[in-house]
C-alpha cells in the first residue's frame, strides 16, 4: 500500500523529534539509528528513505532541539511584563523541570562537550542553529543597545548552561536545587 506524500513528511518529522529527544538524553553517540527508528515504530532499514546519513539526522534533530527550547523560553519571556522577559527566561531555564529532563531541554546544556568535539562538517550547521537561537533570545535580553543585549545574552546563557550542567551531575535533589537557586538569584540580581 502506498502512502501519500504528506505521510512521508509526517514520519520524517516524527523521526526527527524522537531523535532530538534521544540525542539530548543519551548524547550524540548514544543515539543509535536503530534505537531512534525503533522509537518511531519503524525498522532500521527505513532510515535511508528519510536521511542520507546519521549526520543528516543529527543536524535535523539538533535543529529541532534548538527550536523547541527557543520556543519554550520565548513563550515564557513573551508572557511576562514588559522589560522582564529575561527574568522569565532565567526562571524557566533554571527550573528543576528543565534540569531533570535533558531530553526536553537545551541541547547546549545537554551536549556542549560533545558538540565541541563534533566533526568539522557538523560544526557549520551547529553554529547556524546557535545563531538562530541567539537571534530569538536577543530581543528579550536586558539592555538598551544591541551590544548590551548581546553581552547580557552571553553572560546569562553561559551561567545558565553551566549551572544546569553542574546540577545534572549531582545525585542529590537538594544539592541540585541549591545550584539552580544560587545561579538564578545571582542572575536576577546582576542585570
Amino acid at each position: 500500500m502506498r502512502y501519500a506524500a504528506e505521510h512521508k513528511g509526517e514520519i520524517h518529522q516524527k523521526i526527527v523529534k524522537d531523535a532530538s529527544r534521544r540525542v539530548r538524553a543519551e548524547g550524540i553517540t548514544g543515539a543509535a539509528v536503530s534505537a531512534v527508528m525503533k522509537d518511531s515504530g519503524l525498522t532500521h532499514g527505513g532510515f535511508y528513505k528519510h536521511f542520507g546519513s546519521k549526520d543528516e539526522l543529527l543536524t535535523e534533530s539538533l535543529g529541532e532541539a534548538f527550536r523547541q527550547i527557543a520556543e519554550r523560553l520565548g513563550e515564557a519571556g513573551e508572557h511576562s511584563q514588559s522589560g522582564t522577559a529575561w527574568k522569565a527566561i532565567v526562571k524557566t531555564y533554571l527550573s528543576p523541570e528543565h534540569c531533570d529532563h535533558p531530553e526536553c531541554g537545551c541541547p547546549v546544556a545537554a551536549l556542549a562537550p560533545e558538540l565541541a568535539r563534533a566533526d568539522k562538517a557538523l560544526k557549520a550547521p551547529i553554529l547556524e542553529e546557535l545563531i538562530k537561537y541567539k537571534s530569538r533570545m536577543l530581543p528579550l535580553m536586558p539592555g538598551r543597545r544591541a551590544a548590551d543585549k548581546e553581552r547580557a545574552f552571553f553572560a546569562i546563557f553561559s551561567t545558565m548552561i553551566g549551572a544546569i550542567a553542574i546540577a545534572r551531575m549531582l545525585p542529590d535533589q537538594a544539592a541540585r536545587a541549591k545550584v539552580l537557586a544560587n545561579a538564578r538569584e545571582f542572575l536576577l540580581r546582576s542585570f
